[in-house]
């Protein structure tokens, strides 16, 4: 059997038919190989070109026919489908353009280094979609709507102020949200757990009228060398990446246009395109940062509109360093840095100290470890403020145009999804794979 792939017809059937009977062909040879880490030269180099031109045939079908897979699964922009819904449908409405869920539940099972790179194809599947300017914003709007744990919460927090998620604290305190985050174990590393409960309680607080103003920061750690301390962020948790348990639509895509989108642009509470007065709505939030805010953390950052950092504080990008994108970083730090300062932290991992010149680039306080506890209740009471929140309302709109973010996560989508694969990053990731990053 040739690797090569057919020619599409430019019709949505036909070519839906000649996808499926690629694919279908290109699986079974590929079932037929041993497992990635087992595979000689030779069955590594056939692997290759298989993937190769399926994922040639199936960037050629979404050039075509984008926009009308996007119709069709969701009924002509009258549903809206989260990153994992909108997958699902599209294996069963198209088999062979993504992979199906019993696929990708088998891989999941695997560490990262064993798997076949199936979500390399759904990278190719939201790259297409994220870039179209038809597609797009309504995937968007589906990410940025109320997730459905926050609309089950809602009530709670409202009555009692306050709601305890697995890996994060929600407390109301006047009008002021403090979300705490409780990821003690890992030096508060993101997993997909976290990113869940992150979301949850960004929802639940842009939701709730009592509350004006956000506040995000570490708890108090359990390791050994920061024990009793806070900590703001260590970043991607390694262990679980070499686990294979970091995806990208439950990881890296919901992380970029769920919750820090929610927070950098609001939460659509009315998806309606005639909504009035605004389809969404924003709320000013406040970053602590204790001890570090490393990868994620750091990223987490530049959403924010006031940062107040102890003075033995220090902020880093080492995803270059690990082999993959620091998710939206890329986008947003030169923006506040410059050019150059961003290109050091970003490609040459540079470490910026709290006490740097360049800290006040990405942070806007330095103040003793002490103090941060009053510096976020005096910075919250200025920002709470209607003029506030209708000026970073205005502000969002012009240093992140959506037109500019969604061309941004489109490649993000794609790239990210290869790098989780790339040789580079499994031996890294192998070699040091429970080490937190804080130390």
């Amino acid at each position: 059997m040739t690797t090569t792939p057919p020619t599409l017809t430019g019709a949505l059937a036909e070519d839906t038919a000649l996808l499926s009977e690629h694919t279908t062909a290109t699986a079974a040879r590929l079932a037929g190989l041993p497992a990635p880490p087992l595979r000689d030269p030779a069955q590594r180099a056939l692997a290759e070109e298989l993937h190769t031109a399926s994922r040639s045939l199936r960037q050629r079908f979404l050039h075509r026919h984008a926009d009308a897979v996007y119709d069709a699964l969701t009924d002509g922009r009258t549903v809206h489908l989260r990153l994992d819904g909108l997958a699902r449908a599209a294996a069963d409405r198209f088999p062979g353009l993504v992979p199906a869920e019993e696929r990708l539940a088998a891989e999941r099972a695997l560490p990262q280094a064993a798997k076949e790179g199936l979500e390399i194809d759904q990278g190719i599947f939201f790259r297409a979609l994220l870039r179209s300017p038809y597609a797009g914003p309504h995937l968007a709007d589906a990410m940025a709507l109320p997730c459905p744990r926050a609309l089950e919460l809602r009530e709670r927090f409202r009555t009692e102020g306050s709601v305890r998620l697995a890996s994060v604290r929600l407390e109301r305190h006047g009008t002021t949200a403090h979300l705490t985050v409780d990821n003690a174990h890992c030096l508060n590393a993101e997993d997909e757990r976290l990113i869940d409960d992150m979301e949850t309680a960004v929802d639940l607080v842009l939701l709730d009228e009592a509350s004006h103003v956000g506040v995000v920061r570490g708890g108090t750690m359990t390791h050994p060398r920061y024990a009793g301390r806070r900590v703001f962020s260590a970043g991607i948790n390694l262990k679980e990446l070499h686990a294979g348990r970091i995806s990208l639509t439950g990881f890296l895509l919901r992380r970029e246009l769920g919750y820090l989108t929610k927070i950098a642009h609001g939460l659509l509470v009315d998806p309606a395109p005639d909504a009035y007065p605004y389809r969404t709505r924003h709320k000013p939030w406040i970053a602590a940062v204790d001890s570090f805010a490393i990868g994620g953390g750091m990223q987490l950052l530049m959403v924010f509109d006031h940062v107040i950092a102890a003075d033995d504080a220090h902020f880093s990008l080492p995803a270059a360093n690990e082999g993959i994108v620091p998710g939206a970083g890329n986008f947003r730090l030169g923006r506040m840095t410059g050019a150059r300062p961003a290109r050091q932290v970003i490609l040459g991992g540079r470490r910026i100290h709290a006490t740097d010149p360049d800290a006040l680039l990405v942070c806007d306080e330095v103040v003793p470890g002490e103090e941060i506890t009053a510096r976020v209740d005096a910075a919250a009471a200025r920002l709470d403020n209607p003029a506030v929140t209708a000026n970073r309302r205005m502000l969002a709109l012009a240093e992140e145009p959506r037109d500019r973010f969604l061309a941004y996560l489109a490649e993000f989508a794609y790239v990210q999804a290869t790098r989780l694969y790339a040789t580079d990053v499994l031996e890294k990731v192998a070699r040091t794979p429970g080490r937190p990053r804080g130390e």
